[in-house]
């Protein structure tokens, strides 16, 4: 199987991108989530438990400048998550053959 960069951009609270996305993800693809979609990644959020039970057999980022240009903590961040920036969001769409964007 392929391993997929599947990159999240809308709010779990708005749309139902993400539990789409954890539909068809398989092991060892990534999870970005960027713009709106970084509150998933919050502790609390609708999607914290199904992501942690996800979080061996997926990888989690999330885009660093999204995340503080909506105010968010690293310390209210699922910790299986890895924070990235610009650079690491070009170095796993190069990493990974096929990129999805869950719109």
């Amino acid at each position: 199987m392929t391993n997929i960069l599947h990159i999240v951009n809308k709010s779990p609270s708005e749309r139902s991108t993400l539990a789409s996305c954890l539909r068809v993800a398989n092991a060892g693809s990534s999870i970005l989530l960027i713009e709106d979609g970084v509150y998933a990644a919050l502790l609390n959020s609708t999607y914290s438990e199904p992501l942690r039970a996800r979080s061996g057999k997926l990888n989690l980022y999330v885009l660093e400048p999204d995340l503080k240009a909506r105010g968010l903590l690293e310390n209210k961040l699922i910790p299986e998550f890895k924070i990235i920036d610009y650079a690491g969001f070009v170095d796993l769409v190069a990493d990974h053959p096929t990129n999805q964007s869950w719109l």
